[in-house]
């Protein structure tokens, strides 16, 4: 057996042994959330809603969105947060397995991710995920002990409520004032002034760039948490709990159960997402694509993570991923660590304190970028895991939590 192998599959001692499903499906998440979240760092805010309000569009960058929108683009924050909640399931019950409460571990944890989330979008990306899943972890506790199907079906009524809150939003849209159309336009599709502005901004040091980097994280945390993130992670936190219990992201399901997923996947999600691809570019991209055109792809999304969790799950039932499934079990492992590594080095290639790159590379060329890192992580991954017990934000989130250091060595 060789060494990555040794180091991927060592059980943490005086632990449970790991599920290598999760952490392969975590690593999977990982890896894709960046196609996604390198536009973020790479290109103004507005284009990663609307791909027309920056950059080229057509050719090779034309299929490269097109692939990241169908693909990963919400279905791998969708599959994370499945994960996020099936995780909540697993740490409760082998905490309440030894004979402890579960609950004020579980706070201390959240609380302490929810001030990790907090530092990471302050100080490097206004994106970050970590806060609104704490408090969702926060909130779905008490609901870890439903009955599967109605873990699912509460998980689906609150995936619904932005849906139903967009929807609300577009019927008032023809009694907008011109006021608040330009106010809306001035986010959806800027100004070539408001973008030259951006671009200035993220191009210049880091103490620069901060009051719009604080603006964008304090948004995100408290309307778009309110509107969007809350309803949605929770919502899929609740799915992930049923999909776990059930045995789907753990590979235990049946063989017809994944292919059936799959199917559904590439049958009604793959087509959902397309006719919205169709009906926002029909529709020149205005207004109404913020909160119609954007439902295809949003309950799409969900259909698509179901896909990728078959995907992954026949693939290692097929044992056919080799090193790959060790290697990616590694990157899921350290998930914590690989994601805030994944914006210390976007933030160092696309903004003025690093290389100043932001608005210059298209996003063919984004691609690149994410292929290089992904070759970093899955290399670091298990070389780190080889030394080491934990990532080391893990250990550190590990060390909080606990109230006491923790060993470092296998």
């Amino acid at each position: 057996m060789s060494r990555t192998q040794q180091a991927c599959r060592r059980a943490d001692r005086g632990a449970t042994a790991r599920i290598e499903a999760l952490d392969v499906l975590r690593g999977v998440a990982l890896l894709g959330i960046l196609v996604m979240n390198v536009q973020a760092f790479a290109m103004p805010q507005a284009a990663y809603l609307n791909p027309t309000a920056w950059g080229r569009l057509e050719g090779i960058d034309l299929a490269v969105w097109l692939t990241g929108h169908v693909l990963a683009d919400q279905k791998m924050m969708a599959l994370f947060a499945m994960l996020f909640g099936a995780g909540i399931v697993l740490s409760a019950e082998r905490t309440e397995a030894a004979g402890k409460r579960a609950w004020p571990l579980h706070s201390r944890r959240h609380v302490w991710l929810m001030l990790f989330g907090i530092a990471h979008a302050y100080l490097l990306w206004y994106g970050d995920i970590l806060f609104t899943f704490a408090v969702c972890a926060l909130a779905l506790f008490p609901l870890r002990h439903l009955a599967p199907s109605r873990q699912l079906a509460l998980g689906v009524l609150l995936v619904a409520v932005t849906s139903l809150l967009f929807l609300a939003f577009d019927a008032t849209v023809p009694a907008w004032s011109e006021e608040d159309r330009q106010t809306f336009m001035a986010e959806w599709q800027p100004s070539a002034a408001q973008l030259a502005s951006e671009v200035e901004r993220y191009r210049s040091g880091w103490w620069q760039q901060l009051p719009q980097r604080a603006e964008m994280a304090f948004e995100m945390q408290t309307f778009t948490l309110l509107i969007w993130g809350l309803w949605r992670s929770a919502g899929l936190m609740l799915i992930g709990m049923a999909l776990f219990r059930w045995g789907i992201l753990t590979g235990q399901a049946s063989r017809r159960t994944y292919l059936s997923l799959l199917a559904v996947a590439l049958l009604l999600g793959v087509p959902m997402i397309l006719y919205g691809v169709h009906w926002n570019f029909a529709n020149d991209w205005g207004p109404r694509s913020m909160f119609v055109g954007t439902q295809f792809n949003y309950w799409g999304s969900v259909l698509v993570a179901f896909g990728w969790v078959s995907v992954v799950m026949l693939l290692l039932r097929a044992n056919v991923m080799g090193r790959l499934r060790l290697r990616l079990a590694a990157v899921g492992r350290t998930a914590l660590s690989q994601y805030i590594l994944q914006s210390v080095i976007c933030s160092l290639i696309f903004y003025g304190h690093g290389l100043g790159m932001f608005g210059h590379i298209e996003r063919s060329g984004q691609m690149l970028v994410v292929l290089g890192i992904w070759l970093l992580q899955l290399w670091l991954a298990p070389l780190w895991l080889r030394h080491f017990r934990y990532g080391p934000l893990e250990w550190l989130w590990r060390s909080l939590t606990r109230g006491q250091r923790q060993p470092w060595r296998p």
